[in-house]
């Protein structure tokens, strides 16, 4: 996992990793772009792994405040990550909330000793004794010797190869030590079996207007705190992309920023993630479409309005069958339908 105070450059270095622009990057100082867990593949030379991107801690954000509960389902995920990246931007030194954030990391993750990464070292290779002074100062975090990196330019990337190596490389021995009776169990069935269409990966994507329950139903499916819920309309930015097993099929879910339609209000992240949303529509093979059952019923229209064909247009040019809609009820005593879902 990638973590780090807001701003440093983490869904940089993610998309670095992974090797494509799937995370939203734009620099805004005075907001918060990434407020999800993101989860991808990392492609770092001869290594492959899972990276998960972070939103930016602030310990002392207010109690139930949007930064107060991305650091909760940061440390909750955290709890069940390996490895850590502690990534820190290099230009502006040793923030406080760098020094608050490694106090974080001893109490949440214990066991993990995060890898120290200096982001935005461009100029520390030109002068040797800039590279020495801000060594020193990421010493005082107490994780030993710092790593200097650009994840925008890819600079110190055999670096960072060379730290995490030796740690996966250990991680991966126990793990096949651990699973080798398994394997020897499972090796008989596994000959036998033979490729079946029905068990290929299946990407689906969950769509819909702000605040419909999106991603309450992603995170139901995944069964964790994955992405962000709350009050607040537009909390996703990202297309978060999550991966879960369903009766020995690998399904990719992508939890989509609503909406589909680009205005005038949709300006700098929302135009980003109104882009991304498009495009994941596109890769999808099934999209679920999210509805408000309570606001359809009491304006009396039918589920196929607007919405429903607004969504099925931007599909494939419409080249996906159009299944209707089916609700499903919350199960509360009134009877009042959740959601309702193509």
């Amino acid at each position: 996992m990638i973590i780090g105070r807001p701003n440093v450059g983490k869904s940089a270095l993610f998309n670095r990793l992974i090797r494509r622009r799937e995370a939203l990057v734009y620099n805004t100082p005075d907001d918060h772009v990434t407020r999800d867990i993101r989860e991808g593949l990392a492609k770092l030379g001869d290594l492959r792994f899972r990276v998960l991107d972070s939103a930016g801690l602030e310990t002392e954000a207010t109690s139930g405040s949007i930064l107060n509960r991305t650091a909760a389902m940061t440390a909750n995920v955290l709890a069940r990550t390996q490895f850590a990246i502690f990534l820190i931007d290099v230009r502006t030194g040793l923030h406080p909330l760098d020094q608050e954030v490694g106090k974080w990391l001893r109490k949440h993750a214990p066991g993990i000793n995060p890898i120290v990464a200096m982001n935005k070292s461009e100029s520390l290779h030109k002068d040797p004794n800039s590279f020495a002074e801000a060594a020193t100062e990421a010493l005082k975090l107490g994780f030993g010797e710092p790593i200097a990196i650009s994840a925008e330019t890819g600079l110190g990337m055999t670096a960072l190869h060379e730290s995490l190596q030796p740690m996966l490389e250990n991680y991966m021995a126990k793990v096949l030590d651990g699973k080798s009776s398994q394997d020897e169990n499972l090796s008989q069935d596994n000959d036998s079996s033979k490729d079946d269409e029905s068990k290929l990966p299946l990407q689906l994507a969950i769509v819909g207007r702000p605040n419909v329950g999106k991603s309450t139903l992603l995170n139901v499916l995944l069964q964790e705190d994955r992405v962000l819920v709350g009050p607040e309309a537009g909390l996703t930015r990202d297309s978060v992309r999550a991966q879960f097993q369903y009766q020995g099929r690998t399904v990719y879910l992508v939890d989509t920023a609503g909406w589909l339609q680009r205005g005038d209000r949709h300006k700098g992240p929302n135009s980003l993630s109104v882009m991304q949303s498009r495009k994941n529509l596109m890769r999808a093979h099934i999209v679920a479409l999210v509805l408000d059952a309570e606001e359809i019923a009491k304006a009396r229209r039918s589920a196929q309005h607007d919405t429903c064909r607004s969504c099925y247009s931007k599909t494939s040019g419409g080249r996906r069958s159009w299944s209707g809609c089916s609700c499903e009820q919350d199960g509360s005593s009134k009877g009042a339908k959740k959601f309702c879902i193509v």
